[in-house]
């Protein structure tokens, strides 16, 4: 690889080219920061992988204007649901609607959406311009004192490259590298299990049609429709001498007895389940997200939202830190903000796997007894158990990076996963209220703090320079809502968080730019 000049020096060297890392190279070039993205694959992915987009994330895109670009290559709403069958022919002896992505909610201004990762990445990778590289892996990195010095491999060149890079975000998957590399343990069971995802084309319409979902789950298996105009997946436990297996003939007999249908097999890849988080998120200028600092297992669909969450924590803070409106301090805050997210998305992703196991054990033991009908199966989970809103929409941060509020103790974690109850709270994501028909207060987040405050006039006059601010009006309607007063207000983050509130106004001529210091670790 021959890299130009203005690349052998970068803000952020990006290692890994999948959701997590694109995301973060259209975030960083928002933000106007220097990056270089490299992966080790030659191209992007082409199996599907990751299959949804959430609530939260979507709210991330649409704050990048990415929302509905991504949503018009998805898969319509009534998908967002899951259905459990005896074979994929078969009628439902249990389902679920996926909350936040069936319908629209009152708590969000978007829905989530099914959709596949190969679908996804070549909307992010069109979405900025910083250089990408392919086919490139990094093999070494040494952290000096006020940078990294990365060392790339081009194999399809067989040239090596060294790269200088204030910081690196490492979003290099289950097995990478740079943790490796660095030497980060990992807790949680590890490898649990090993998969194998079979693409393949059939016409099943008439298996499917009246009753869509974004995953069948079967006894012989987990079947997805990949794309709306067609294709599909079957998801298994990977079988022994797989190397030998005729998948073809693997997937007919999983569609069940008296199939005449033959499935055209496109890809195959086998695939381990893994469940564990990094036991630091951070080593100096070096950073994890994704799967790179958690690898969530797969039931739920939590795993590449969690890390796209990552990328929106921490992008502003290195911008912060790179452009000098914030102190280096700030990064200290990404590992306690975000590692308990990631372990108690592995927590209730094991009970996703735990509940829907049950579904099926209890659908197998009505069948030993004799009682073919679908119904009747009592469902292991409440109606809005997959809503899992409170651990999308409720994640609240407790870190230096938040001004705690003296009156009121700090919130832990995120809560449960079903529940979600919105509050103006400091740490946690500010609630959606529309400012004006179509506009949400999430619109007016972005590359700025964002001050929502039902009178403006006090607030403006506070100095808050060098840190990058906006003065919204809040509508007076809202003011009770976010138990403000009207000359009150709340000063947003720009990943959506609340970062302090004044319930009664400013108490001084300096409060902005005392919270403003406190938040971003600048030293005056």
């Amino acid at each position: 690889m021959t890299l130009r000049g203005d690349d052998a020096e970068v803000d952020v060297l990006i290692v890994g080219g999948g959701p997590v890392g694109l995301t973060a190279r259209v975030l960083l070039e928002r933000w106007g920061v220097r990056s270089l993205l490299v992966e080790k694959h030659r191209e992007l992915s082409p199996f599907p992988r990751s299959r949804l987009v959430n609530t939260r994330s979507m709210e991330i895109y649409r704050q990048l204007g990415l929302a509905a670009p991504i949503a018009d290559k998805a898969f319509a709403p009534e998908f967002g649901r899951i259905r459990f069958r005896d074979t994929l022919r078969g009628g439902d002896f249990a389902t679920a609607a996926m909350v936040g992505l069936n319908a629209p909610i009152a708590e969000s201004p978007v829905l989530g959406v099914v959709t596949s990762q190969d679908r996804l990445e070549p909307t992010l990778l069109a979405a900025a311009t910083a250089p990408t590289r392919f086919g490139v892996e990094l093999v070494d990195l040494s952290e000096e004192a006020d940078h990294v010095v990365a060392s790339l491999v081009d194999h399809g060149r067989g040239t090596e490259t060294t790269v200088r890079a204030r910081h690196v975000l490492a979003a290099d998957g289950a097995n990478s590298t740079v943790r490796q590399h660095l030497g980060i343990d990992t807790a949680g069971p590890g490898p649990i299990a090993r998969s194998t995802t079979v693409v393949f084309d059939a016409d099943l319409t008439d298996w499917s049609a009246g009753q869509p979902a974004g995953v069948y789950f079967t006894a012989h298996g987990g079947f997805l429709p990949l794309y709306p105009e067609g294709g599909w997946a079957w998801i298994a436990p990977t079988p022994e001498n797989a190397e030998h297996a005729d998948w073809a003939d693997l997937v007919t007999h999983a569609l069940g007895p008296g199939t005449d249908v033959r499935a055209k097999v496109l890809r195959v890849e086998h695939w381990t389940v893994n469940a564990f988080v990094a036991e630091r998120f951070r080593h100096g200028r070096i950073l994890l997200a994704g799967d790179a600092a958690h690898t969530i297992p797969p039931a739920g669909g939590l795993g590449m939202n969690v890390g796209l969450a990552d990328a929106h924590n921490l992008c502003w803070k290195l911008a912060g830190v790179l452009q000098g409106w914030a102190g280096p301090d700030l990064l200290a805050t990404y590992e306690p903000e975000r590692r308990p997210v990631a372990e108690r998305t592995l927590q209730q992703a094991v009970a996703n796997a735990q509940l829907m196991y049950q579904a099926q054990d209890r659908r197998k033991e009505q069948l030993e007894a004799g009682d073919a009908s679908p119904d009747g199966v009592e469902l292991p989970w409440s109606e809005r158990y997959f809503a899992q809103l409170g651990l999308v929409l409720g994640v609240a941060y407790d870190s230096a990076a938040v001004q705690t509020e003296t009156h009121t103790a700090p919130d832990a974690g995120t809560g449960t996963g079903t529940d979600y109850v919105p509050t103006p709270r400091p740490g946690h994501r500010m609630p959606h209220l529309w400012l004006t028909p179509g506009r949400s207060t999430l619109d007016a987040v972005g590359e700025w703090f964002t001050l929502l405050t039902p009178d403006p006039t006090p607030w403006e006059r506070q100095a808050s320079a060098p840190w990058p601010v906006r003065v919204e009006p809040l509508p007076a309607a809202h003011a009770d809502l976010c138990e403000l007063t009207p000359q009150g207000a709340l000063l947003v983050r720009p990943d959506g968080h609340i970062a302090a509130r004044w319930t009664d106004g400013p108490p001084d001529d300096a409060a902005l730019s005392h919270a403003l210091t406190s938040v971003t670790g600048r030293q005056s």
